[in-house]
């Protein structure tokens, strides 16, 4: 094949729909889906009914055939879009966003009918998650209709929007202490601490997950064995904990500690600024003390990533 004429943009050619297709194509990075976490998302009606809704948002929708580039299609307001009832058997059916272009599929006319639309797809597989091959579009939901219902609910709908392009950002702290500070054994409780390793984050407003990376470097054990647990906090939401177990007795003794999470972010932090610290918990049960200084480096990585709301 020849290469499409002429290239995109040249100040007086003529340039056809599927170079500015493929151009699409190029800035979507190849991928489909919507734009971003909340767009095109499917919900009941505003009065549970036999059809659903689709909200405000937009979608990238790759061409089925080779070569036939990106489509774009923006939905503005909600749209209702009719669902046919069960009678004696249950039904699963699939919701996109369909295009169909007549220079590759379907007979539509672009200037009078509408080729691009919402499209129930009924009778799939309980467990589809995509539309068939061939078909230029791009999944919404699946609908998991029960036996004799004509009502659609929240319970039903199964969200199948992937973002064509997710947002993330990533950033490395450090910090150290200024002076040392030591956490004792006695108590069998939580405390914020080391209180050095703190730093207040701006949260993007689209982030929907983070991952948090903790590492003391320098870490001091002393005076006896030291049996303690230690977690990371985003604003309200607590990691997992590690357990610091040490059995060396009471010689002054140096560690490295890891504190690794993957964690949902509620849509209450997201857009502002939150802190971002450790908890340690210290047993009683053995009577060492954690000690942090000027030995001592606190690296945190921070990973925000975008999904669908």
């Amino acid at each position: 094949m020849a290469l499409i004429q002429p290239p995109m943009m040249v100040h007086g050619g003529t340039h056809p729909a599927r170079a500015m297709r493929m151009m699409i194509q190029d800035l979507a990075r190849g991928s489909s889906g919507v734009t971003e976490g909340n767009d095109l998302k499917v919900s009941p009606l505003s009065t549970p009914g036999a059809g659903v809704r689709v909200g405000d948002g937009s979608g990238v929708i790759r061409g089925a055939a080779w070569g036939q580039g990106t489509y774009t299609q923006y939905n503005v307001g909600d749209a209702t879009v009719p669902v046919a009832p069960t009678g004696a058997s249950a039904r699963s059916d699939l919701l996109v966003l369909r295009v169909e272009d007549p220079e590759y599929e379907g007979t539509g006319n672009p200037e009078t009918q509408d080729i691009g639309y919402f499209h129930v797809i009924s009778g799939v597989s309980a467990t589809a998650t995509a539309p068939p091959a061939g078909m230029t579009a791009i999944p919404l939901a699946r609908l998991d209709i029960p036996l004799n219902t004509a009502t659609i609910t929240a319970a039903m709908i199964k969200d199948l929007r992937g973002i064509a392009n997710p947002r993330r950002t990533r950033e490395l702290f450090t910090a150290f202490p200024n002076v040392a500070s030591t956490l004792g054994y006695s108590d069998n409780k939580w405390h914020v601490w080391p209180t050095a390793a703190r730093w207040n984050i701006l949260v993007p407003p689209w982030a929907t997950n983070v991952k948090l990376v903790t590492t003391i470097a320098g870490l001091a054990l002393r005076r006896a064995d030291v049996f303690a647990l230690m977690r990371n906090v985003i604003g309200t939401v607590t990691g997992q904990h590690i357990a610091i177990d040490d059995d060396q007795g009471n010689t002054t003794r140096r560690s490295t500690v890891v504190i690794a999470d993957s964690l949902a972010v509620p849509a209450a932090l997201r857009g502002t600024t939150v802190p971002i610290h450790l908890d340690t918990y210290m047993y009683k049960s053995e009577t060492g003390d954690l000690v942090v200084d000027g030995a001592t480096t606190f690296i945190l990585d921070v990973e925000f990533t975008e999904g669908v709301i």
